[in-house]
């Protein structure tokens, strides 16, 4: 097993990303492969590899987070986020984690290695932390703009994954919408609406915005506009909600006390809602792993990612995924 890890993406690419790399490669004893400028990466790395557990592959290009994914993709052939796929179609690495622009690493992982057959969009899928378990929320961020078919396609896929690789029976799936009722939402939940309930899913109707870390529904569903937009705002509020609780109890003396005395339960909290605790989210529906992280992933978010790769890794979360899609042959088509 080795992990091909883009370098050069994320807000503190390369240093960052090079420090988690390592880390992971000490604790897990998880082989990387650094893709990104050599030389710099030479110079961070320095003697903190003394197990070789890291590995560097030298490339001249980045993708920037403001570029056409695509675009930068199809004309960007030495670029750290093509070159980290690239290892993986030519069996020298078996899947890509990247914290950097996220819409180019879903175009790397189309162009490079495919979809798996049946998928016509690949999505996002994040998981969350539910109050009963866990919740996937597809899609995060990869399809800003859909039609209702592509959204029964990421319910299929997220509920095979949840089937398949995480151990859930029966999932419900829900809609993320404004309303429960199915008539409420824009004229794509509606009209999404519809197929759901014709889909054999467990389709457990519309869900709203403040239902979604109930965990009483196990698969949310939205496009990817919608979702991202979701994240963030429970990123946001998660982080806020934090240091307000810190600064009431750090006002009196009993609240002192409380936030020595529940030390570790805040910690256990915090870990909870903390993304950086998850990773990253797989992208489901290419013929491989990828692994999107967080645009400003710290070191131990790049460690989480990579170590979330290598447990799909270990389930063969590919090939379960593809089965349970009934698609029998895992090799998919590539973008024209």
């Amino acid at each position: 097993m080795k992990i091909a890890v883009d370098a050069m993406g994320g807000d503190f690419a390369p240093a960052v990303v090079v420090n988690g790399a390592l880390q992971a490669a000490e604790q897990y004893g998880i082989p990387v492969t650094l893709v990104g400028d050599g030389t710099t990466l030479e110079d961070i790395v320095g003697g903190k590899n003394p197990g070789g557990g890291v590995s560097i592959r030298h490339c001249d290009e980045v993708v920037r987070m403001d570029e056409s994914p695509f675009k930068a993709i199809r004309s960007k052939k030495s670029s750290s986020i093509r070159i980290a796929f690239e290892l993986v179609r030519d069996g020298q690495a078996d899947a890509v984690v990247s914290a950097g622009n996220s819409g180019a690493t879903l175009a790397a992982g189309l162009v490079i290695l495919g979809r798996l057959k049946g998928v016509e969009r690949p999505g996002i899928a994040s998981i969350l932390p539910g109050r009963v378990g866990d919740v996937i929320l597809i899609d995060a961020g990869a399809n800003v703009d859909c039609r209702p078919v592509h959204l029964l396609h990421f319910a299929f896929m997220a509920n095979a994954f949840a089937v398949s690789c995480l151990g859930m029976k029966n999932p419900k799936v829900g809609l993320l919408s404004i309303g429960e009722e199915g008539v409420k939402g824009n004229e794509l939940v509606k009209a999404a609406h519809g197929l759901f309930k014709e889909s054999g899913l467990n389709f457990a109707g519309n869900v709203e915005g403040r239902d979604i870390f109930s965990g009483e529904v196990q698969v949310i569903v939205c496009d990817g506009f919608v979702g991202n937009v979701a994240l963030k705002v429970s990123e946001g509020m998660a982080k806020a909600v934090s240091s307000m609780i810190k600064e009431e109890m750090r006002k009196s003396l009993l609240g002192k006390l409380g936030l020595i005395f529940g030390a570790h339960a805040f910690k256990r909290l915090r870990d909870s809602l903390d993304y950086e605790t998850y990773g990253g989210a797989p992208i489901l529906g290419i013929n491989g792993i990828g692994i999107v992280c967080h645009g400003s992933s710290s070191e131990r978010a790049i460690l989480n990612g990579i170590r979330r790769a290598a447990e799909y890794l270990r389930n063969d979360v590919r090939d379960k995924l593809a089965a349970s899609l009934g698609q029998g042959d895992s090799s998919g088509s590539r973008e024209p």
